[in-house]
């Protein structure tokens, strides 16, 4: 019997399961436009209350995965690594990890995304490098991953079309916040990347897609149970994204922070998440304890064969690596404005959403598809959650090269600050390990 999409949305709305050949059959069928958007929007709003069992999603993460491209890096067998991360504020640890997991012998291939909104995106803070190169033809990308073991990129543009058409109609029709939707956008484009052990970073807090420590772990397990479904070696990283992740936020300044953690400088957030993501990977593809792993890990960024490893990857896709020997040859923004303490206290908590959006607004990220970046624009912190404070202190500076912009960000980054007269608390920064 024919399958029909009406059938497959009262079924779906029914709490019934769809099949494997029924997934195929409304992916196939989205992406040559014979399904119109009204029906798979009906499709998504019936997942969002009925969910989907692990064969459905499952079927539709395999689905979008083979939709388009992927990567076959099987020549690399089991040392094939790659990290994800939901997305935050201050959010550089894949260019700590990559070079890390490369020194220790793994074989990063990773293609990553831009910014969009109040998180930043990986290609852009790499382009902030001088002539590096964010696409590569898929020969010189395996090549270069076969000679130095790692190369990044820009995500092609025919990876996962499925999930891309798919994600673009949920973000309209109030259908992204479904678990196994979110779990099957992410790990197509893991599984279609190729790589065998991969470590997600789900973010949780005021900065991240998930707000609450329960919602983070419900979709670090389920990444986790498909991801090994579908035979990958896979472990989750909650972390935590009330407070931005580093001191600098915005493109350059992100490069020039990782330069620090790469050059030794790991006692501080930034350092000590990146350690613990790059040591899940050579925990997997060396088959080694965590604590091994750290080990291991610490070795080659304090010995400086990690930084190494980045000045190598960056100069065979064309980037000037002096700015990297010397990062005050960065282009630096025309305008800098100091934002000063009025009263004495502490730093109770941060909005990160609210203080990624005011990098945005100096220069430094996209409010929309399109939108040109300004590499040199961004924050650097100098108090964060925790922090005492005193009348005259710096809390932040700002650094952009619209002036007009300046006074509006003052008003909108006050607004992400809240006082007390007692030290707070401070998040865990990491929460839990799903493997």
């Amino acid at each position: 019997m024919a399958i029909r999409m009406f059938d497959c949305i009262q079924n779906k709305k029914l709490g019934h399961e769809l099949s494997l050949e029924e997934i195929e059959y409304i992916i196939q069928g989205y992406l040559d436009g014979t399904i119109p958007d009204y029906q798979v929007s009906s499709l998504l709003m019936a997942i969002c209350f009925s969910g989907m069992t692990n064969e459905e999603t499952k079927g539709l993460t395999y689905t979008m995965a083979f939709s388009g491209d992927s990567v076959d890096l099987s020549e690399f067998g089991e040392l094939t690594c790659d990290k994800h991360s939901t997305g935050g504020v201050g959010d550089k640890t894949s260019l700590i990890v990559g070079p890390v997991v490369s020194a220790l012998g793994g074989k990063l291939a990773k293609m990553s995304g831009r910014g969009l909104g109040h998180t930043g995106g990986t290609i852009d803070k790499l382009e902030s490098i001088p002539n590096y190169k964010t696409t590569l033809p898929r020969d010189e990308f395996i090549k270069q991953t076969r000679k130095i073991g790692i190369s990044l990129i820009s995500q092609s543009g025919n990876i996962c079309p499925a999930d891309k058409k798919l994600y673009a109609l949920r973000d309209v029709t109030a259908t992204v916040d479904s678990i196994p939707l979110i779990v099957s956008s992410i790990m197509s484009k893991k599984i279609a990347a190729g790589s065998k052990n991969i470590v997600l970073d789900v973010k949780v807090g005021s900065g991240a897609f998930m707000k609450t420590y329960d919602d983070a772990l419900e979709l670090a397990r389920e990444m986790v149970k498909i991801g090994k479904i579908c035979e990958r070696n896979v472990s989750a990283v909650i972390s935590d994204m009330n407070t931005p992740l580093g001191k600098n936020i915005g493109n350059s300044l992100e490069v020039i922070e990782a330069v620090d953690v790469l050059k030794g400088n790991i006692d501080n957030d930034l350092g000590k998440v990146s350690v613990v993501l790059a040591a899940e990977l050579v925990r997997m593809f060396k088959k080694i304890s965590m604590d091994d792993a750290i080990k291991e890990v610490l070795k080659v960024i304090l010995n400086g064969k990690a930084f190494e490893k980045m000045q190598e990857w960056v100069a065979a896709q064309g980037g000037d690596i002096n700015v990297l020997l010397d990062t005050s040859k960065f282009d630096e923004a025309k305008y800098r404005k100091d934002l000063i303490a009025e009263d004495d206290g502490y730093i109770a908590s941060m909005n990160s959403e609210i203080i990624g959006n005011t990098s945005v607004m100096l220069g430094a990220g996209r409010a929309k598809l399109g939108d040109k970046i300004d590499y040199s624009a961004g924050i650097v912190l100098h108090k964060k959650t925790g922090d005492k404070v005193k009348t005259g202190d710096i809390l932040c500076s700002f650094y952009t090269n619209n002036d007009e912009m300046l006074e509006p960000a003052s008003d909108k980054y006050m607004t992400s600050l809240k006082f007390s007269n007692t030290k707070p608390s401070k998040e865990k920064l990491i929460q839990a390990i799903v493997r």
